[in-house]
């Protein structure tokens, strides 16, 4: 099989446990490629390397803005933290992760839908994992799934992948692993580290995962396991070497961490907030939704029958 390296793709992820929970990533050459096409070249073997563009996200709503701009989205269980206010991923269920699923899928035409398996409903086995995985493409309509785990989980991924599942792997930090996410360990520093996570990425695609998460990792290891995968690594919290990115949708809008005085986690550094949303438009929609019903200025025989 031979793989072209095509540069230029931006990823943004939505969605992983300290990050958010959806993924919309794009993989783009000269021109866009329809990401149907892509994804099925990409289970195919043939589809080539190049930066992407992806986020983490939850609803139909900002599935419909993002769709344009990113080449796939990932629907991530970091939204127990962003929507529900949960402490860590653990206690997200599977039928969340379908309700979420269903929107994000309704509200995108061109994007790669990607859904999480949630903590508990993979890790037995991959008989488990394959019940657990038709349900959710099944009922949502996705793309593909992602699951957590190394080379602990090859015969997972193998044994989706024989069956027509697309699998998305995910390596370094583990948010599923965690139930506090305030003293995240960076993993790679290490010779010991930095092996077992090559280790991991080769058993991973080996297995035929079509692409690989890899998060909170140091950027010389995740310069190394991009330039040794055949398939696009995607990066959060990994450095610019990985070949695409990805930011939750709430953290890069600044609604995670700068708009409650009472966080639940604290900020990750690999965290850009590229605009306080919520204190620059929703605050002020909401107050001045607040204070025209006060004064009787809303609704007008404008808005009335």
């Amino acid at each position: 099989v031979h793989y072209d390296f095509i540069p230029g793709i931006l990823i943004v992820y939505i969605t992983c446990a300290t990050l958010v929970s959806l993924v919309i990533a794009r993989f783009v050459s000269r021109e866009i490629i329809d990401l149907k096409r892509w994804f099925q070249q990409v289970a195919s073997n043939n589809v080539a390397k190049s930066s992407a563009r992806n986020f983490w996200n939850y609803s139909k709503n900002m599935s419909e803005i993002m769709d344009p701009y990113v080449d796939f989205i990932l629907v991530g269980d970091s939204l127990g933290i962003t929507l529900y206010g949960m402490e860590n991923t653990r206690s997200v269920s599977l039928q969340m992760m379908i309700n979420h699923g269903k929107a994000v899928v309704r509200g995108s035409k061109r994007a790669l839908i990607v859904v999480d398996l949630p903590f508990g409903t993979y890790q037995q086995s991959p008989q488990q994992a394959y019940k657990t995985a038709s349900v959710v493409i099944k009922e949502t309509k996705c793309d593909a799934i992602k699951i957590e785990g190394g080379k602990e989980m090859a015969k997972t991924v193998e044994f989706l992948k024989n069956r027509g599942i697309p699998v998305f792997g995910h390596i370094g930090f583990l948010p599923q692993t965690v139930n506090n996410f305030n003293n995240v360990s960076i993993k790679g520093f290490t010779k010991e580290e930095e092996d077992s996570l090559l280790s991991d990425a080769e058993d991973i695609e080996k297995a035929g995962a079509i692409a690989i998460v890899v998060e909170a990792v140091a950027k010389d290891a995740a310069k190394k396991i991009t330039s040794k995968a055949l398939i696009p690594t995607i990066g959060i919290g990994a450095s610019v070497e990985c070949d695409g990115q990805i930011l939750v949708t709430d953290d890069m809008l600044g609604l995670t961490y700068s708009l409650y005085n009472s966080k639940i986690i604290k900020k990750p550094k690999f965290v850009k907030e590229y605009n306080k949303f919520f204190d620059n438009f929703f605050e002020k929609s909401i107050r001045d939704f607040s204070k025209d019903v006060r004064l009787k200025k809303f609704p007008t025989d404008e808005y009335s029958y």
